[in-house]
């Protein structure tokens, strides 16, 4: 009888130390999955942030400002187009072009 009272003394212990061993890993994953939702929080919101400022870069009108401001660009005016007439290839000289005699 008493081997038999050690023996649950003995499964007994085991089994308090499989659930305090348990209950440990079962808190250190509830405290990571606590943090991993915290960083996905964060990386979603510096995913919207970076959504809102493409979207600001892309607009025109700040296209147009960075042109005019930092490229020094201007619109072009008729006065200050340069039209160019050629004239139309003739079929001596379209044969030229492509290569044949």
């Amino acid at each position: 009888m008493s081997r038999l009272s050690i023996l649950f003394a003995a499964l007994l212990m085991i089994s308090a130390l499989s659930l305090v061993t348990a209950r440990f890993q079962s808190r250190q994953l509830f405290v990571q999955l606590d943090q991993l939702e915290d960083k996905a929080r964060d990386l979603d919101t510096d995913w919207r942030r970076l959504q809102l400022e493409r979207a600001e870069l892309a607009r025109n009108a700040r296209i147009d400002a960075v042109a005019r401001d930092e490229l020094k660009m201007v619109n072009a005016t008729p006065d200050r187009t340069i039209y160019i007439q050629g004239v139309a290839p003739t079929a001596s000289g379209q044969a030229a072009v492509e290569g044949r005699p």
